[in-house]
């Protein structure tokens, strides 16, 4: 069973769930349908994407809200739904949240890197032929007009900064920068004080770990992180809350609560 990319839109990948930005989405699409809870899936930033289906097979999108189209009519969200050979499967600009998340019945093969337009995309087995009951409720896209909190602990070089520090990094406001990407969510804001805490040489990095650069700006390592860092980890995000970072858009404001 295969699929045609006609156009990737700005940036699409096929990442297992654990990879992904928004995990809970790619996970909530994988049961819909069946699929094993490590079955690769899409991850489309935004819109754009479209596909033509070679074979039948069955589908569920999750994770942002839009206009989601399968052959010119509008197809239910955080739903299994049946497609038939030659279908075209279309994804419209992004309006909550900023990464729609695709399952295919029997899992996407893996690809080495992002999509491109004449890819072919080869489906596995599906597992039965029916859909599970699925008891965990669909989730809401973020709201860009709100706030994304992310829940922090102190990161494993929070004594070296003063109390100061992080008041300010777990009070004042912070927004998403545009250069933000799968590696990190970078916020802007007015820069920490670095002053007086000595530089903490390489250390493994973890995702949610809250780096703070030279700049004094955050950072918040996230799925594409490298293995270490040289900079300071002054607190780490809940794992619980990473994937709304994952679903913020550039410009939304986040707070870090201590």
């Amino acid at each position: 069973m295969s699929a045609i990319v006609m156009d990737p839109g700005a940036l699409t990948l096929v990442v297992p769930p654990d990879k992904a930005l928004d995990r809970a989405s790619p996970a909530l699409a994988n049961a819909l349908l069946g699929n094993h809870d490590s079955a690769p899936c899409l991850e489309a930033l935004v819109g754009g994407l479209r596909l033509r289906f070679v074979t039948g097979t069955a589908i569920a999108v999750t994770g942002a809200e839009g206009l989601v189209r399968l052959n010119g009519s509008e197809l239910t969200m955080n739903k299994a739904v049946r497609v038939a050979p030659g279908a075209v499967l279309e994804f419209g600009r992004a309006l909550f949240g900023i990464r729609y998340y695709l399952a295919v019945q029997g899992g996407i093969e893996p690809q080495p890197d992002a999509l491109h337009t004449g890819r072919t995309l080869a489906f596995g087995r599906p597992h039965g032929h029916g859909f599970p009951s699925v008891n965990q409720p669909a989730r809401r896209a973020l709201d860009a007009e709100r706030p994304v909190v992310a829940r922090v602990s102190p990161g494993p070089d929070a004594q070296t900064y003063d109390a100061g520090t992080w008041l300010r990094l777990t009070t004042e406001p912070w927004t998403l920068s545009p250069e933000s990407d799968r590696v990190g969510a970078r916020l802007a804001g007015r820069p920490l004080s670095l002053d007086g805490s000595p530089a903490p040489g390489t250390q493994p990095l973890v995702a949610g770990s809250v780096l703070l650069p030279p700049s004094g700006l955050p950072v918040i390592a996230l799925a594409d992180h490298p293995a270490t860092s040289e900079s300071p980890v002054i607190a780490v995000v809940r794992d619980e809350d990473l994937d709304s970072l994952g679903q913020a858009r550039p410009g939304q404001m986040v707070h870090l609560l201590g």
